[in-house]
């Protein structure tokens, strides 16, 4: 006679054989557990952890690559302005512009929740029109990881930036050294990494 614990066994395989497509596929797990290809598999829409089946993140579509954030007045208008202020060279500058993950989310490259999986693969290339280029990694941005802050400013100490530095400039608070404080700033290009 069957013993309860084989019972229950033998319904799991024929649970799992019915609502596969075809034959019922095994993936080891790292605690050496056989589980369904299908649940062991981070791209479907549940995973396997601690035994339970638990829903995965929701995936993020491919991004086309490279994909250029624009920076045109309309752009900038429509999204909040935040006050900033950072010292250069010890200069105290307040300056005015718009959060550039704001300006990364409203271009559809960045994402409102954590980042995870694809999304970590992605770069922000920041160009100038004096020929500078900086990179960040798109995960400096995200609240949850880098947290980092940037912004893309036009008005500094009451005024619009000046053909030196502006019309628009790229501040990174957060950089011991404004070396990635983009003068003269033309073009900010999200990328995925090859």
């Amino acid at each position: 006679m069957a013993t309860p614990r084989l019972l229950i066994a033998i319904a799991h395989v024929l649970l799992l054989s019915a609502c596969a497509t075809g034959p019922a596929r095994t993936q080891a797990t790292a605690a050496g557990d056989d589980v369904p290809a299908e649940v062991a598999n981070p791209a479907d829409a549940t995973a396997m952890h601690d035994g339970h089946l638990h829903a995965a993140p929701p995936q993020t579509p491919a991004l086309a690559s490279p994909v250029v954030v624009p920076l045109d007045a309309a752009s900038l208008a429509a999204l909040p302005r935040d006050a900033v202020t950072a010292i250069i060279q010890g200069e105290t500058l307040k300056c005015e512009g718009v959060a550039l993950p704001a300006l990364m989310r409203a271009a559809g490259v960045m994402s409102a929740v954590p980042l995870h999986g694809a999304q970590l693969g992605r770069y922000v290339l920041v160009g100038g029109r004096d020929g500078d280029r900086v990179l960040f990694s798109l995960s400096e941005f995200d609240p949850t990881l880098g947290n980092r802050s940037a912004f893309v400013v036009d008005r500094c100490n009451g005024q619009q930036l000046d053909d030196r530095t502006g019309p628009l400039r790229l501040i990174v608070p957060g950089d011991t050294r404004p070396t990635r404080w983009v003068r003269q700033l033309q073009t900010i290009t999200v990328i995925v990494a090859p």
